[in-house]
């Protein structure tokens, strides 16, 4: 599969690809997002609707899955926006569509406003997402009662960072498994930070990305990642009773 966007590569990801994949294309399944344009973000169903159709065009294709782009930027145009993508996909434009956000919490009070239900919800994963993103992220699938759940940037884009250098990721696999990379850990570990089905990578190397692809048959430990994930609520709500407790004292 292949994930792309209408902004990707200054306006011209989808004919970049089309020139990277050439008779290859059809091979893939090819997701998209839109919700970009030159003069800045923008969910107005008109424009919505005009860079799907564009999309499918340059592509010589139908999308298989459409995305609203980042809608917390605009969180009450997201129903209509969702209403929007369902039209193109009622219309064969699309597919499939969904919601693509990087920071679902703002999306969370007008969810129940969105009459239709999205194929897809795609949300970032993995050891770098604060926790509260993450709640946010799965409430946001139960309130708009999405199909699946993908995930994105697990390596909250740079996977040299030296911050994971010091993180022992072999701590959430299941013990009794072949020895795997750091990345491959990451990787496996972003499957279950949420609990996704399918992962956007990005690279330009084909190795490291036969190496990833080799991490999605590691398993995780379920009870790790439910220590994990408490972990992370407990330290927020100290974190919240700490600020409240400096409130009160100022």
């Amino acid at each position: 599969m292949v994930d792309t966007a209408y902004n990707y590569g200054r306006y011209e990801g989808h004919r970049a690809l089309v020139k990277a994949a050439g008779d290859l294309l059809d091979r893939f399944e090819v997701s998209t997002k839109v919700g970009y344009f030159p003069n800045g973000h923008d969910l107005a169903p008109a424009r919505l609707r005009a860079a799907v159709a564009e999309a499918g065009e340059v592509l010589g294709r139908v999308p298989d899955t459409v995305f609203v782009h980042n809608p917390e930027h605009d969180p009450d145009g997201l129903p209509a926006a969702c209403e929007a993508l369902a039209a193109c996909q009622a219309d064969g434009l699309c597919r499939a569509w969904g919601v693509a956000t990087w920071n679902p919490a703002p999306l969370l009070r007008v969810a129940a406003l969105a009459e239709v239900r999205p194929d897809v919800l795609m949300v970032r994963a993995g050891l770098a997402v604060p926790g509260p993103v993450l709640d946010a992220a799965e409430q946001l699938g139960l309130r708009m009662a999405a199909g699946e759940v993908w995930g994105m940037a697990p390596f909250a884009g740079n996977p040299s960072d030296p911050v994971w250098s010091g993180l022992d990721t072999g701590v959430f696999l299941e013990p009794g498994q072949e020895p795997v990379s750091s990345a491959q850990a990451r990787l496996a570990v972003a499957f279950a930070v949420p609990a996704v089905s399918r992962i956007a990578v990005g690279t330009s190397r084909p190795d490291h990305l036969s190496e990833l692809a080799a991490a999605t048959s590691v398993e995780t430990s379920s009870d790790t990642v439910r220590a994990y994930r408490r972990l992370l609520r407990d330290q927020a709500g100290g974190r919240g009773k700490e600020a409240a407790h400096a409130a009160h004292d100022g």
